[in-house]
């Protein structure tokens, strides 16, 4: 979809259709203000009828307005004036796209960024205005023979201002929400794909069509080169596997210098059984989004490389499958991570972290700025945190707030939670320098206590994602989170 942005007045603007706003009770939004004078009040007969009331996200669709060229226009609750907040907005525009994927038309005027937003500068407005649309018309069906459905015809979105000041910054929103578009339908296909499909060698093979594309560096690390590393933890969750297991690297240079580059570390667990300790039948289908984690990385250094960030990045991916089998770690087999700790396995289910301590520890090599971790790691979260935000917890409070920032610029939650020494009595074991799992309680707070132990030589983030990476129900499938927050996070870091 392509998306521009132009000063004009709604009721001169041809096209196929205009999206305009309208408040609780039946109050215009000035846009729509414009449309019904040049109509004689034809709006204002219509709302008077009853046939909408304003409601945030309701919609109602108009055709052939007396003296206005849009052959539709498309009105959009937007809730109560006094109200009307970044929910109601993003409410507002999903609400719009949907409702405009139902008409077969091919072009849109969008007048909502136009609507005063407390806080908000057209520039967010924007961003948010284009990942909602790429997000209403993703689609994926690669899988079927037939698709279920026509591709929707919508093919170009205008972005109508009034202030001329407003077009230079529109722009450059418009190309950062389509680097993040891009980012997250990257994230989304991954995600969605098959897991006899998605493997991980599947994963390193579109890593390297990425360094091809992007001209990124890329290595990928096989068996043996682990082995020879001492990835212990990482090799003990790819035992039982017949898919070999890859450690994939991917190197974005934004600067003259590949120094101190931000290092994303990236959950690949292309699909989880649990191993031995194996998951109920119900709903395991599911878990081949283990791997959105890796996801995340591939759609941000992709966003990232689009929008040619003047920083240095590298994408860290550990990626296999979990599975039970003859050779399959065993709950009490005691392992020895790249770190030189040894790890009690407990709990074959609780493999992220084993895969992840080795690559944390891997990316010690880059010198690193500071490094995120990004995992479906644990089902506490989802019961603590619902699928609203990603859980937070980090060594360094900086950093901590500028993914809290982040998440607040970018509308892609996060909440943090607590890392306190005194979790850490929870993995103890008697017979290793620690367990893999700490018991029922704080089940989140103790997998990242876990890791904290393998991040002491930098700063470092944890983000839980196992409640926000995908949906499930009728609208099963990966979300593309959280690849805004994590763009947003490293555009505010090329700019600082």
């Amino acid at each position: 979809m392509d998306f521009a942005i132009k000063i004009g007045a709604p009721d001169k603007l041809r096209g196929a259709c205009s999206i305009v706003g309208v408040f609780e009770s039946r109050k215009l939004s000035e846009p729509a203000r414009i449309i019904d004078d040049a109509s004689k009040g034809y709006l204002s007969d219509i709302l008077r009828q009853g046939d909408m009331e304003g409601k945030v996200g309701t919609t109602l669709l108009l055709h052939h307005i007396p003296d206005i060229p849009s052959k539709r226009v498309l009105l959009v609750g937007l809730g109560k004036e006094k109200d009307f907040n970044d929910k109601a907005y993003r409410q507002a525009v999903s609400a719009a796209f949907k409702a405009l994927l139902q008409t077969r038309a091919s072009d849109a005027n969008f007048f909502l960024a136009d609507v005063p937003l407390k806080q908000r500068d057209i520039n967010w407005k924007v961003i948010q205005a284009v990942i909602l649309a790429s997000d209403a018309v993703y689609r994926f069906d690669r899988l079927k023979s037939k698709p279920e459905k026509e591709p929707p015809p919508l093919n170009k979105i205008t972005i109508v201002v009034n202030d001329p000041a407003s077009l230079s910054a529109g722009e450059k929103a418009i190309n950062q929400g389509t680097a993040i578009a891009h980012g997250m339908a990257m994230a989304k296909d991954l995600g969605n794909l098959a897991p006899n499909i998605c493997t991980p060698t599947y994963l390193a093979e579109q890593a390297t069509d990425m360094a091809k594309a992007y001209k990124l560096k890329v290595s990928v690390l096989g068996a043996k080169d682990m082995e020879k590393l001492g990835m212990g933890a990482f090799l003990a969750v790819a035992r039982g596997s017949h898919q070999p297991a890859k450690l994939i690297v991917l190197e974005y240079r934004g600067l003259p210098k590949m120094e101190n580059p931000i290092v994303l570390v990236g959950k690949g667990v292309t699909f989880d059984t649990g191993g031995v300790s194996l998951k109920p039948a119900a709903e395991m289908d599911e878990m081949k989004f283990d791997m959105c984690g890796a996801a995340s990385v591939l759609g941000t250094l992709t966003a990232v490389a689009e929008m040619k960030l003047p920083l240095n990045l590298v994408g860290i991916i550990p990626a296999t499958e979990n599975m039970p089998g003859g050779n399959a770690t065993k709950p009490g087999d005691v392992v020895t991570s790249m770190s030189g700790q040894t790890i009690e396995i407990l709990n074959t289910d609780a493999e992220g972290r084993l895969i992840l301590c080795d690559a944390l520890t891997y990316a010690e090599r880059y010198k690193p700025d500071v490094v995120i971790d990004i995992a479906t790691l644990t089902g506490a979260c989802v019961i603590a945190l619902g699928h609203v935000a990603s859980g937070l917890m980090s060594n360094n409070e900086q950093l901590a707030q500028e993914l809290i920032e982040a998440s607040n610029t970018v509308s892609d939650r996060v909440w943090q939670l607590p890392l306190w020494d005194d979790y850490q009595d929870l993995l103890k074991s008697n017979f290793a320098d620690m367990a893999n799992i700490g018991g029922r309680w704080a089940g989140t707070i103790t997998a990242a206590c876990f890791l904290s132990r393998f991040t002491e030589k930098y700063a470092w983030a944890h983000l839980d994602i196992a409640g926000t990476a995908w949906k499930s129900g009728n609208e099963k499938g990966s979300t593309g989170r959280p690849v805004p927050l994590l763009t947003q996070f490293l555009i505010s870091r090329a700019k600082a």
